[in-house]
């Protein structure tokens, strides 16, 4: 039974109390002028009337045990369901979970009513709508609406609905406290599947309106990040995608009463509706507020990871029209947030998704713009509007005529007959020379573009577009000399397309491993153009032929090398000066250096599609690895928070190492706190606490300080209460978990060597379902090397037979009749 003895009150009539909750024990006589044995209180609590008592809390009693022996050791009338525990300093809901954690860290606590009452007279107050006390009642909701108890109880009794209400009608500070309430609702995997596409109209209203308060528009750019994150995709027991995954498709079914109901499709018909909207979102990129423009960033990065085909193509090309990737450039210089260079690595990764899809998305044009009518008409092709009016911009900008062809149009093989006739009743696109002289090889431009895509052709278009004149000229020129003689423009455009997705990598979606900066990536279309600029100059001034393309070519593949070493530190214009100025005989001689050192064979096309085969599967198998390490688990030191302000003094920590364990199913990372190393057992059974996967929002780095009394190889090395007032620095070893809801800090840990450090970020990183971002040269490194040795030892048969590879297969003649069928190998 609980005891307890009360001392004379203090001069500020509060009383202390000491008295032990426990299990009931026997009493036992003590001698006469014997003391019995003295309790050591464990914490403080406080109640309602300014009572405080110093209290022994059993860690195996459940909170509501807890509570229960207050109210009757202490006398409280009422039903002890009624009340809850509370942290004094930092008013945190006290649950069985961090209940021995305030033991362990001897927190005060404070008696205070249960989260029932508190959301039954928090919506009553937003009921009334005083202006005064909606405020009040709504600041406070911000912080007792990530409780669960209290958000069950708040949504139970219809509070969302009254929140919505409240959000539709006011403004200013008022309205911002409500966007936040409503913003930590959304971390909650249930109660908001009601949101209603008028109210997410109305939070688009909101962030699309300039003038608002900035603390205003950073908890609607969540709101509309967290509903675009909430499809089917995102459903508990989804699983954890592979990092092949490129743009979303469309949003799986759901069962009914789900939160995952939303998605990007729902948000984006809401925001096509405020034409305004992502002019104004992209503009805050340009802001002096950090958290805005990290709040932005994070909403372009979902849009464009979770765009489904149906708007990918609008949505990115409404980005390139607003200059995005100019912005984040800018970013890239003046950011002054490490969060910030997280989100922009993310939006690297997600360009290189958008390059890949315009690299694979096919060029479908119709009739006479490259296949005939009739064969059109046989194989069912559409034609694409978008495509053929770039086309058409394009021939209009070469100011040329189209001319009959000479030639005998391709397989006929000598035809006669009705197919023959048919042939020449009618004009046939490979009757004509129009393309060629713009410099395809052929009519059919189907086929020119099969290698590049919708993103050659965007290139061309672009190259043409930014000097309409130049291009004219170039055209003209070309076509003024033996046929032999021309560049082919055309051909060379997508030759540079390829050359330049080698460099960067673009081999398939989420499979960037990139870990700085590439402004000049971002800059495609401008390295595209002074790239096939160089192409040109290189043509004439080597008085090259037709059959020196693929010459040519390897000069610029040469000069792109060393145009873009070092793209994170190098300015722009020493880019345009090494494309622009660099002449024929220093790139000759440096390109025949580098062919004394690397085999030609490497740059042939059938090994560079080979290279890019295994670097996808050298991708996978680092990441897997990583994962493992994972759930091996290891150890961390629990680092310190770098203080706002220098020389505050920090608390020494009494348990400063930190073990962590991925579990099997990937969703739980188990941990447990102590403050010495030992031995972990293979399984769970040693830790005893555990991080949700699906809550950590980030993984930021050089976010913590290591402990001063801490040595990562023998552990604490002296025990005094408070750490000397110095100044922490960031270790390049530590690294934080941030949460989705608002970004707080789910540990803080600092790894005790480089290697521990890439496993863990790469592995955390290439967990998100997005596929993340390689964050550490180490881990990068490994995915190149293993490429390397896979396609060296790939060749290595090839190369002891002498066999020779060519570097491209012409098709061969159709078929004489249709007497064969297919392979299946």
């Amino acid at each position: 039974m609980t005891s307890y003895t009360r001392p004379p009150p203090t001069l500020h009539q509060r009383t202390q109390v000491d008295w032990k909750m426990a299990q009931p024990q026997s009493h036992t006589q003590t001698a006469p002028g014997r003391r019995g044995p003295t309790l050591v209180a464990t914490n403080t609590v406080t109640t309602k009337d300014g009572l405080t008592v110093r209290a022994r809390v059993d860690p195996t009693l459940s909170v509501a045990d807890v509570v229960k022996q207050l109210c009757m050791n202490l006398k409280i009338s009422g039903n002890p369901l009624l009340f809850a525990l509370r942290d004094a300093d930092g008013d945190e809901l006290v649950t069985d979970d961090n209940l021995r954690k305030k033991i362990r860290d001897k927190a005060a606590l404070k008696l205070v009513s249960a989260p029932l009452l508190e959301a039954l007279e928090t919506i009553e107050k937003l009921q009334l709508r005083d202006e005064k006390t909606l405020r009040f009642s709504l600041f406070n909701l911000q912080k007792y609406i990530k409780e669960e108890q209290f958000a069950n109880e708040f949504l139970q009794n219809d509070g969302l609905r009254e929140l919505c209400e409240v959000i539709t009608t006011v403004g200013g500070n008022t309205l911002a406290y409500a966007l936040t309430s409503l913003s930590n609702l959304l971390d909650l995997p249930y109660g908001w599947e009601s949101l209603s596409a008028e109210f997410i109209h109305k939070i688009v209203q909101i962030l699309a309106n300039p003038n608002n308060l900035v603390n205003v528009c950073r908890p609607a750019t969540l709101i509309l990040r967290k509903l675009v994150d909430a499809d089917g995709s995102q459903a508990v027991g989804s699983g954890v995608p592979s990092s092949s995954a490129g743009f979303s498709a469309p949003p799986t079914a759901t069962a009914p009463g789900t939160v995952y109901r939303f998605g990007f499709d729902v948000v984006y018909e809401q925001m096509k509706r405020e034409r305004g909207l992502l002019e104004v979102v992209v503009s805050r990129l340009g802001g002096g507020e950090s958290m805005m423009v990290l709040y932005s960033m994070t909403l372009l990065n979902s849009l464009l990871s979770h765009a489904t085909p149906a708007h990918w193509i609008e949505l990115t090309s409404t980005l390139e029209r607003l200059n995005t990737s100019r912005a984040v450039i800018r970013l890239m210089s003046s950011h002054t947030i490490e969060d910030l260079t997280n989100s922009i690595l993310d939006y690297q990764g997600n360009m290189v998704r958008v390059i890949y899809f315009k690299k694979t998305r096919r060029v479908l044009v119709s009739g006479h713009w490259g296949i005939d009518d009739g064969e059109y008409a046989e194989q069912g092709y559409g034609g694409d509007g978008e495509q053929e009016a770039m086309l058409d911009y394009i021939w209009s900008c070469a100011k040329l005529e189209v001319e009959a062809s000479t030639m005998t149009p391709r397989y006929t093989n000598g035809q006669t007959g009705e197919s023959s006739a048919r042939s020449r009743g009618k004009s046939s696109v490979r009757d004509i020379i129009k393309w060629r002289k713009i410099g395809f090889e052929s009519e059919d431009l189907r086929r020119e573009f099969e290698g590049t895509g919708m993103l050659g052709l965007e290139c061309l278009k672009h190259f043409v577009q930014a000097d309409p004149s130049r291009f004219a000229q170039l055209v003209l020129e070309q076509n003024s000399r033996a046929p032999e003689r021309r560049c082919p423009i055309a051909k060379a455009s997508n030759e540079v397309v390829e050359i330049l997705s080698e460099h960067w990598s673009i081999f398939a979606p989420g499979y960037s491993t990139s870990t700085t900066f590439q402004p000049f990536f971002l800059s495609f279309y401008r390295v595209h153009a002074l790239a096939l600029l160089f192409f040109l100059r290189m043509w004439s001034d080597s008085g090259a032929a037709t059959t020196d393309f693929t010459r040519v070519a390897s000069l610029v593949r040469s000069q792109v090398k060393v145009a873009l070493r070092n793209e994170t530190d190098r300015p722009w214009h020493e880019v345009e000066q090494e494309f622009l100025e660099s002449d024929y005989r220093s790139v000759r001689d440096r390109q025949m250096k580098e062919l004394e050192l690397e085999d030609d064979l490497l740059n042939k096309v059938p090994v560079r599609n080979l290279r890019a085969k295994l670097y996808k599967e050298s991708y996978e198998f680092i990441r897997q690895q990583r994962i493992q390490c994972l759930i091996q688990g290891a150890w961390f030191v629990n680092g310190i928070p770098l203080a706002p302000s220098p020389g505050l003094v920090q608390k020494r920590q009494s348990r400063p190492w930190r073990y962590m364990r991925l579990d099997r199913n990937l969703k739980y990372i188990h941990y447990c706190d102590s403050a010495v190393k030992f031995p972990v057992r293979s399984g769970l059974e040693d830790l005893s606490d555990k991080i949700d996967v699906s809550q950590i929002g980030e993984i930021a780095m050089n976010t913590c300080a290591l402990p001063p009394n801490i040595n990562v190889a023998a552990g604490p090395a002296q025990t005094v209460s408070d750490l000397p007032t110095v100044s922490l620095s960031a270790s390049p070893l530590s690294f934080s978990l941030l949460s989705v809801r608002g970004g707080e800090s789910l540990g803080d840990h600092v790894a005790t060597d480089p290697s521990r450090w890439a496993d863990w970020t790469d592995g955390l990183n290439m967990l998100r379902r997005d596929g993340g971002h390689v964050a550490t040269p180490e881990t990068a490194g490994f995915v190149n090397s293993l490429t390397e040795i896979g396609l060296k030892i790939k060749l290595l048969d090839l190369s002891g037979e002498k066999v020779d590879i060519p570097s491209s297969l012409g098709p061969g003649p159709p078929p004489a009749d249709t007497n064969f069928f297919f392979s299946d190998l």
